[in-house]
């Protein structure tokens, strides 16, 4: 659901409706960006959407490992390997 101008507040009207923005974000699962000085500062997301948004963060690693092991699997296959004193002496502090 795309942000609105109504779910832009200001930090001071943050302080003072904290209750309700709190129960607004809940009831309509919807974002509200937070502004100091006329820049964002903080967000107001529901619980489920942060959670949903973590568990992607972690697919989204898990997906960059497993590239980084094929990679490592194709050069394995390619021949291309250093050995580990040849790495050792590179790596060597």
């Amino acid at each position: 659901m795309p942000l609105s101008s109504k779910d832009i507040i200001p930090l001071t009207r943050a302080r003072a409706q904290l209750t309700e923005l709190c129960e607004e974000v809940r009831r309509d699962h919807r974002e509200k960006i937070i502004t100091k000085n006329g820049e964002s500062c903080a967000a107001l997301i529901d619980p489920e959407r942060l959670d949903h948004y973590h568990r992607l963060e972690r697919e989204h690693i898990h997906l960059m490992l497993l590239e980084e092991v094929i990679h490592g699997l194709e050069d394995l296959k390619a021949g291309k390997t250093v050995s580990l004193r040849k790495l050792k002496a590179r790596y060597a502090r």
